[in-house]
């Protein structure tokens, strides 16, 4: 440890690490320059390297050079139960290995701090307007879990170091930023010292992001990179792209911070800011809210870059305050941030490499959609790109008793983009209070439905006098989890479902979450829309998004008056006045205190869990059987898929319900689960039998080798078995592949893996027997999950595609040249005909880390063999 850089933190009885002391005395009048994250980044270096090490990886940061890695240490991981459960069943996992080897399975436990929110395994099953939902659907959600929550609950008793939030408590992200995060920590350090550093974390969501704007550094990664950390070893990183982002202008009356940040994904988007650290400044920013902020920093996945900061200011500690932090931890902040420069107003020195500038004041009414979330939406084109068209014919059809095209059959109000934002929720609230009044309705066919992060959401508006008005509008509150936006919007009415499928109806879903990629949220909603929750309702009420919004007519009040949505929409004053007077901190810590009092647990009898050999849900890893043993040759590799650009995660492993013509379906069926407790495919990512059967399964996924007798592509979960040419199910495909052990490829295009940072989209098609994908390019966690399944990720060189090289599938591909780092290594394509083409590929183990993880077989592999090495030296 280096304690030359550590001091006392004036006004307090802590210590503290001086970084500005420890910069300056590399290159003098360099600190203030640097940016926000940087800063941060140069005080865990300066706590945590040793002399020789610090200055070579300080100069990375004061230098903007990027040719060499350096450490991060994240103070926290946090984990949802999908992710975390499967992070653990993989350390419960590397236990009996490590048992077997003759090692101290007791040993293997997180030394980081790691939390665990139960929040992904609710579904929707009884809607917003069934006065028992919440309670149906937890009882629901207890009976579909059993194996995975008393595998969890094992946990909590079993390692050290893990934190256990059970079900119906809220999502991990609202409780990161209302209750977790410390801003800054005060720890005892091995030497007894009491510390005060940066709150940093890594979380096992992509949107892990939303506290970043409380300024602190929180990215999304995979469970595999989870687990690393969590074991106590670095992440290795470079330093990032950091750019900054001035805010100018304000917000127009009427504009929610879901506009924005539906603007700022497109802006950002094509700014291509992809992997990029942002940095918000500027009068704009500071006159935004955290709760704005954090609407924000949430859809840091949806422009595609890894972090989105603010600068610690007032508004920061006004939060702090609200929620409820106890004074001492609050005054912590606010000394610490000044010391060390970390204060808004100490940044105005900081140096971008790249600087954008976006005008909140140009923002106008948006949604996103469809299909993308950075494809904006203004309500004022809703004609012009074809979405608003034939409400006569829809009116018609409604009048027959029928759903109108473009039928809106979920509207949901979900959890992590918006409910941590009172002013969203609030406004949703003063909009169906308007909407009562003037005896507007839910149109039958819509299931509605609304998720808060948070119970405090629930105490404010009791308080307020609104929820009753959402209840009566068909918004009561189904959960306290992640819902609808995850793909758990439940099962629909079976008369709305027989109708949609007879009729091949366009129906459509409306939800303020931050994903509406094709499939995800409802197989039967072809296509899904963002938007605020005010807006959410009011699309409840016209039952179609064939309707204008901003134009038709709702309804008509008892004078037979048209209401149309301006006769319903709060205004500014009135929202705020709300949040004022019934937003207040004594919600918070009614909620939270009760929440954190873990109390503590006997120990579990024994280090090893007693795997249930019937379960579905929880199932002993297989690192070291089948495939994963297995040697990679990367020879001989026949393609699994040939796919385009834009492939999500979603694709790759879906995470929504299971159904029965599915391999998943038949399986579950064939292990006694009835089909109404098959659950989704994220909830059983913990047994590796039926997770694997979700490689590909998604039914919009678009296999280029698969065609019809035009040529054109067929959509569907699809692959081609070679040689014989026979088209078939994907997962019947790579069955056949893995009896014949064959070894696979996948050929992709640009931004592949995009999306969630769900494992199995790695792991589904390393146990298929993929060893190696070749794309134009690959989205950060994905390609990280990648390089720790054992999976070589190739990118062609600028300019070059699938198609450069006229790829069909029939081929059979060979990988030469020696592995390293962003070496140039040759993808040998051996055609049909007997032709050979040699394509240069840049090799995407990016660090030197990276490349011995891969080596090892993946992640848990090194650390068994590491472990092992230290036990048997000791």
């Amino acid at each position: 440890m280096n304690t030359e850089y550590r001091k006392s933190l004036p006004g307090t009885d802590l210590e503290y690490y001086d970084t500005r002391e420890a910069v300056e005395a590399i290159q003098s009048g360099s600190y203030d320059k640097l940016p926000y994250t940087s800063k941060i980044l140069a005080e865990q270096l300066v706590r945590r390297c040793d002399a020789e090490s610090l200055t070579d990886s300080l100069k990375q940061l004061i230098e903007r050079k990027r040719d060499l890695d350096f450490p991060w240490y994240p103070a926290r991981v946090v984990c949802h139960d999908i992710l975390g459960q499967t992070a653990l069943v993989d350390l419960a996992g590397l236990r009996d290995a490590i048992a077997e080897k003759g090692g101290d399975p007791a040993k293997v436990n997180p030394v980081v701090p790691t939390q665990l929110i139960v929040d992904h395994s609710l579904a929707v099953e009884a809607p917003g307007f069934d006065p028992d939902a919440f309670e149906k659907n937890r009882a629901i959600e207890d009976r579909r879990n059993e194996d995975r929550f008393h595998f969890i609950d094992w946990t909590r008793t079993a390692f050290k170091n893990v934190d256990v939030i059970p079900a119906g408590n809220g999502i991990m992200h609202q409780i990161n930023l209302e209750k977790m995060s410390p801003v800054i920590q005060d720890r005892a350090d091995e030497d007894g010292h009491r510390i005060a550093f940066p709150d940093t974390c890594v979380g096992t969501d992509s949107h892990t992001p939303h506290i970043d704007c409380l300024g602190v550094i929180a990215i999304g990664v995979g469970g595999l990179e989870a687990e690393t950390v969590m074991l106590g070893r670095p992440s290795m990183m470079r330093l990032p792209d950091i750019v900054g982002v001035k805010l100018t202008g304000k917000r127009q009356p009427g504009i929610t911070a879901t506009d924005i940040v539906l603007a700022i994904t497109e802006f950002l988007r094509q700014e291509r800011v992809v992997g990029a650290y942002l940095e918000f400044f500027g009068e704009g920013a500071s006159s935004l809210t955290i709760g704005d902020r954090a609407t924000i920093s949430n859809m840091t996945p949806e422009y595609g870059a890894t972090a989105a900061m603010f600068y610690i200011d007032d508004q920061t500690i006004d939060y702090l305050k609200l929620t409820g932090r106890e004074p001492e931890q609050v005054d912590l902040v606010e000394k610490y941030a000044k010391e060390t420069g970390l204060w808004a107003d100490q940044m105005n020195e900081a140096q971008y490499e790249r600087v954008l500038e976006f005008d909140l004041s140009t923002v106008v009414r948006n949604m996103a959609g469809p299909s993308n979330p950075h494809r904006r939406l203004p309500t004022s084109a809703l004609h012009e790109r074809g979405i608003a068209k034939d409400l006569d014919k829809a009116l018609a059809e409604e009048k027959e008793g029928k759903m109108p095209d473009g039928a809106v059959i979920i509207a949901a109000i979900t959890s992590c983009t918006n409910t941590s934002n009172p002013r969203n929720v609030v406004a949703a609230g003063l909009l169906a209070k308007k909407a009562n009044e003037l005896g507007l309705i839910r149109q039958p066919w819509v299931k509605s439905s609304f998720a808060p992060g948070s119970k405090v959401a629930r105490l404010y508006l009791e308080e307020a006098g609104l929820l009753p008005e959402l209840e009566k509008l068909g918004f009561g509150i189904v959960a306290y989890a992640c819902t609808t936006c995850n793909g758990m919007s439940g099962a629909l009415d079976p008369k709305i479902q027989k109708e949609i499928i007879d009729r091949d109806l366009y129906a459509t879903a409306v939800l303020s979450g931050n994903r509406n990629f094709d499939g995800r949220i409802h197989p039967y909603a072809k296509q899904a829309f963002l938007a605020s929750p005010p807006l959410v309702v009011a699309y409840a009420i016209a039952g179609t998004v064939r309707f204008d919004i901003e134009k038709d007519t709702l309804g008509y009040d008892k004078d037979g008056n048209a209401i149309t949505l301006k006769d319903i929409w709060p205004s500014d004053e009135e929202i705020d006045r709300i949040v004022g007077e019934y937003v207040k901190p004594e919600q918070f810590k009614q909620v939270y205190i009760p929440m954190f009092d873990l109390g503590d647990a006997e120990q579990a009898e024994s280090p090893l869990y007693d795997w249930r050999p019937q379960s579905t849900y929880i199932r002993r890893p297989p690192y070291w059987e089948g495939a994963l043993a297995a040697e990679r040759t990367l020879t001989g590799m026949r393609p699994l898929a040939v796919l385009g650009d834009n492939i999500t995660t979603d694709h790759l492993s879906p995470s929504n319900a299971i159904m029965m013509d599915s391999a998943a379906g038949e399986y579950l069926h064939k292990m006694g689960l009835p089909e109404e407790d098959f659950n989704s495919y994220a909830t059983h990512r913990g047994d590796h039998l039926t997770a694997q059967r979700a490689t590909l399964a998604n039914p919009k996924i678009l296999n280029e080798m698969v065609r019809d007798e035009k040529g054109e592509i067929i959509q569907g979960s699809l692959a081609r078995l070679e040689p014989q040419g026979e088209v078939k199910r994907m997962w019947d495909v790579i069955e056949t592949y893995m009896k014949r052990k064959q070894p696979l490829i996948i050929v992709a295009g640009a931004d592949y893996g995009q999306g969630s940072s769900r494992d199995w989209a790695a792991k589904g098609v390393r146990l298929a027997g993929v060893e190696a994908i070749v794309a134009e390019g690959f989205e950060r966690i994905h390609r990280t999950n990648l390089v720790g399944m054992g999976v070589l990720p190739l990118q062609f060189r600028e300019g070059e595609t699938r198609n450069t090289y006229n790829i069909d599938g029939t081929e059979t591909y060979d990988v030469k040249g020696d592995i390293a780092p962003g070496a140039e290594l040759t993808l040998v394509i051996h055609r049909k005909n007997g032709e050979s083409v040699e394509v240069p590929v840049i090799c995407r183990l990016d660090t030197a880390a990276e490349l011995g993880i891969y080596s090892a077989g993946g992640v848990l592999q090194r650390f068994a063999n590491d472990f092992l090495e230290s036990e048997g030296a000791a």
